[in-house]
């Protein structure tokens, strides 16, 4: 990794004070410091674009145009040369560079010669081409708009301590292009799979999140307090049975990205709070629901990157080809030669099974969740190639449907990309009775020690009594996907504003 310069703290509160001393003399003039006054009309990335041929726009043909432009952005460069200079200001679309003469401009040039990289500045004039072919605005009229008072990174080195970039991103995204490029992506992905959805009869709702229960996932939730009521609630973990409420409501297709908030570890794959994907379908199963998941993720690719093949941290993956569909069950066997099938549930044979390959496990753990356990050490980090593992159990499925096939597995999947898991979804349990038994088991296991069982509860129940249709479900974590089609390696690289320790 690159070493950020170090700048001594002594030398950056000069520079400080100096730029101080600048907008304190401006006050002294009598201008007014921070105007708000400049109507642009122009983007910088849109010039570069409609004039990037540089044989059909050369400087003559350029200023015979007349095009009379109005741009205002960052100024990230400034080279002074006398009567003339040059500099390049930085806007949302992209860069430009400024060709100015003492000659046009008279006082506002001899100001600019003080005025620091990290301003803000506003500029009027016509375009024109360098001799070294650079795109240019000849300024016929320049204003400071916002006078910057600490000094950028060092521009060899940008802000490459990682811990500042996500602390300081509002710097990370001024100098570092890398970074506002991967953030652009994301919210082209967000874009695109709600146009996706849309386009199929799905409807975006909203659906609290602060909750009385904490309810939709195995999740250690946070919790609030509401003064006026005088009651704990708890951040949202899911917005999973809020949904499937509006399911049993009549609206058959609905969907929610969502904010939600887990009391859990933090680490490179992460975060306190993160976004999700969340989507109900009545009258599909999860075969359907896992079609739906690879034409959406793989249509989201092609809209935003143009390609089905990507490259995620060194690994070559194709979203083109259909998704392998692999059982649990088989897959465990396949990586395990060493456990047999009539094993699987064998209580004592799995325990055994989980020591040897040093597995730490609770004595409440069912054969079940063992099974999920030797999954999850010695298979899901080989899954590079998109994969639904298929048929998991009923003991770590709450809230799936249990198989008609076998009932002591459920019609669930997850979707692995990379190693990691991208997608959960399922055929929702809609039988209430059933649903309560399990809530009822979920609260045993939470009195047993359990801190991520879930609550039971008791409106869920009866909204389910009012009869819920066959329902799929779905939930994609958006940071994870975004992680993905950008070859990011932290979730904390696209998040805008990740969960930091405060700074001593």
């Amino acid at each position: 990794m690159t070493q950020p310069s170090q700048t001594p703290a002594a030398d950056e509160n000069s520079l400080i004070a100096e730029r101080r001393a600048k907008l304190a003399a401006l006050r002294a003039s009598g201008a007014v410091a921070f105007p708000n006054d400049f109507m642009r009309a122009d983007y910088a990335g849109d010039l570069q674009a409609e004039f990037a041929d540089k044989e059909a726009w050369p400087a003559e043909k350029l200023e015979a145009l007349d095009r009379r432009v109005a741009i205002a952005g960052r100024l990230v460069a400034k080279r002074v040369m006398g009567k003339a200079s040059f500099a390049h200001v930085q806007d949302m679309s992209g860069r430009i560079q400024l060709y100015l003469q003492g000659a046009d401009l008279g006082e506002a040039y001899e100001a600019f010669k003080g005025w620091d990289v990290g301003d803000i500045v506003a500029v009027q004039g016509g375009l024109t081409r360098t001799r070294t072919g650079e795109l240019s605005v000849k300024a016929g009229s320049l204003r400071l708009m916002t006078k910057s008072l600490r000094p950028l990174p060092d521009k060899f080195h940008g802000l490459a301590d990682v811990e500042q970039r996500y602390r300081m991103r509002y710097v990370d995204l001024i100098v570092n292009p890398e970074a506002r490029e991967v953030f652009v992506q994301r919210s082209r992905i967000v874009s695109a799979m709600r146009q996706w959805l849309d386009d199929r009869r799905f409807l975006e709702v909203e659906t609290p999140m602060m909750h009385y229960i904490p309810g939709g996932a195995t999740a250690r939730p946070f919790v609030t307090h509401h003064n006026a009521l005088d009651l704990d609630l708890y951040l949202r973990v899911a917005p999973e049975l809020y949904l499937k409420r509006l399911v049993v409501g009549g609206l058959e297709r609905v969907y929610e990205i969502n904010r939600n908030f887990r009391n859990e570890g933090v680490s490179t794959r992460h975060n306190p709070e993160f976004t999700m994907l969340e989507l109900y379908e009545a009258y599909a199963t999860y075969h359907e629901v896992m079609d739906l998941t690879e034409g959406l993720i793989r249509e989201t690719a092609l809209r935003v990157r143009d390609t089905t093949h990507l490259s995620w941290e060194g690994m070559e993956i194709d979203l083109g080809p259909a998704f392998r569909r692999w059982s649990m069950t088989d897959a465990v066997l396949e990586h395990n030669p060493d456990i047999r099938r009539e094993e699987l549930r064998d209580l004592e044979a799995m325990r055994g099974h989980c020591r040897r390959l040093g597995i730490k496990f609770k004595d409440g753990y069912g054969w079940g969740k063992l099974l999920l356990e030797i999954f999850e050490k010695t298979v899901e980090h080989t899954l590079v190639q998109p994969t639904f593992i298929t048929d998991h159990p009923v003991e770590v499925s709450p809230l799936a449907r249990a198989s008609d096939r076998d009932p002591e597995l459920t019609d669930r999947f997850e979707l692995f990309i990379g190693g990691r898991e991208i997608a959960n979804g399922f055929s929702e349990l809609n039988d209430p009775e059933d649903q309560k038994a399990r809530f009822l088991a979920q609260v045993a296991a939470k009195e047993g020690g359990d801190d991520e069982a879930m609550h039971y509860d008791a409106d869920y129940i009866r909204a389910l009594e009012y009869g819920m249709a066959p329902t799929g479900g779905l939930g994609i974590g958006i940071d994870r996907l975004v992680m993905l089609i950008t070859d990011s390696a932290s979730i904390r690289d696209v998040l805008l504003f990740p969960y930091m320790r405060p700074e001593s």
